[in-house]
């Protein structure tokens, strides 16, 4: 086992009113017809909170969720392209660590970023001529809502690149049934998840109810700690089901972590080893396997780092600062 690779993130602009910031041009109607070009930075999430209900039939057999999402300042590209009218759709993926995403162009249909354009096209009528580049610094299969970010990545740049002017709510609506983080990811920042965690409030990050969580001990400043396993969403929650959330020292704020321990026990070490380095709050992100750390200045993030690295209970250590919000940019067409 190698000791684990570090990785920063910068924090990355925020912006308003549930809507990514747009750099660039500013937008007109003669800017978004020659537009050839979207490029999104999609943060991860996390869950900050996590309380698992009971399955609900209606929802195929999904969970019952209340959670409080935080996105995360690690992000994804996804870049989609205009493409000749008839040509279909490509996808590119770049990265250092793909993880089962390396695999074969037989597995494209059931990448996230093309089924959210074939959705698209679909729901608004317009053939899928686009190609989808996503450049991955988000962890895969770890519970920081990879698969979702480029989802909403390419929801969100197929809304400008084919002018539909949807609002959040119905591209939210759309989300929805690609995943149950995609509405999240839409728009970042802090929000309340419940029904299977598609219903989304947002939260004010001033406001009372995050307040009462830095109290707690969460803060904006998180070291993410991340593995080469992956887990399998629907694998943890069948183990959540035979073991169910456990006691509150089991859970934490999670009621995922116990399963998810049971499923990598290393996590186990990582969340123990973090705590007593000095981190604020320690946990599981989502469904596992990765671990955040809150840290309140930079003494406790160097002895959170370096607790990891001597006990090897990570193999990655990114940080990262919240909240954070999806960032778009506009490549104009280039004239020959």
């Amino acid at each position: 086992m190698t000791a684990p690779v570090e990785t920063m993130y910068p924090t990355r602009r925020r912006t308003h009113a549930g809507w990514p910031a747009m750099l660039g041009r500013a937008s007109d109607s003669t800017h978004d017809n020659a537009m050839e070009s979207i490029s999104v930075e999609c943060p991860a999430k996390t869950n900050l909170t996590l309380s698992v209900g009971t399955r609900n039939d209606a929802w195929g057999g999904r969970h019952a969720l209340d959670t409080i999402y935080c996105a995360l300042g690690l992000y994804d590209t996804v870049s989609v392209t205009a493409k000749h009218p008839g040509s279909g759709f490509s996808l590119q993926i770049e990265g250092e660590h793909l993880g089962d995403l390396a695999g074969s162009n037989s597995d494209m249909l059931r990448n996230h970023a093309v089924l959210a354009l074939l959705a698209l096209s679909r729901a608004c009528g317009r053939q899928p001529d686009a190609a989808i580049r996503i450049v991955k610094r988000i962890p895969v299969g770890a519970g920081l809502g990879g698969g979702s970010a480029d989802a909403a990545g390419t929801l969100l740049a197929l809304n400008s690149l084919w002018n539909l002017h949807w609002d959040m709510e119905r591209l939210r609506e759309l989300g929805a049934d690609l995943g149950a983080d995609v509405p999240f990811c839409l728009t970042g920042g802090y929000a309340r998840g419940t029904g299977y965690g598609e219903r989304i409030d947002t939260l004010d990050p001033h406001g009372e109810r995050i307040a009462r969580l830095y109290e707690e001990g969460f803060t904006q400043r998180m070291l993410v700690g991340a593995y080469h396993t992956q887990l399998s969403t629907p694998t943890v929650y069948s183990a959540f089901d035979r073991l169910g959330a456990g006691t509150t020292t089991d859970a934490g704020s999670n009621d995922l972590q116990r399963a998810a321990i049971s499923l990598h026990p290393r996590s186990g070490t990582a969340i123990r080893t973090a705590c007593e380095a000095g981190a604020t709050r320690s946990f599981i992100s989502g469904s596992g396997p990765s671990v955040i750390a809150c840290v309140r200045d930079d003494r406790a993030e160097a002895a959170v780092r370096h607790a990891w690295i001597r006990s090897m209970a990570v193999d990655r250590i990114i940080s990262a600062c919240a909240p954070a919000t999806p960032i778009m940019h506009a490549f104009p067409r280039v004239t020959q």
